[in-house]
């Protein structure tokens, strides 16, 4: 099986999953979303891996190469990275 290399949204994906950011901002999702405590869920719960299975999941790819071959997906990622960036600016003092 010839296995096809990520590009430009693969290496943008990777980014995403190691900013601590997006990390934060998935435990918050998570919390709001299932009716959380901090304490339930703490600030700092999601690593990069983490991330990286529910952005796959999410874009509904096995592997973040796949962005870069799959229309669709990268739809979602260019939504999920701009409702990161909305919460992200809203978050901000």
């Amino acid at each position: 099986m010839n296995k096809r290399k990520g590009g430009t949204l693969a290496r943008a994906a990777v980014l995403l999953c190691k900013d601590r950011g997006f990390r934060l901002y998935l435990d918050r999702r998570r919390r709001h979303k299932f009716g959380l405590t901090a304490k339930q869920l703490p600030d700092g719960t999601h690593n990069e891996q983490d991330a990286r299975d529910w952005l796959c999941a999410a874009c509904g790819v096995n592997s973040r190469a796949e962005l870069d071959y799959r229309p669709e997906a990268a739809v979602t990622l260019q939504t999920i990275q701009q409702r990161y960036h909305h919460w992200k600016r809203r978050s901000q003092p």
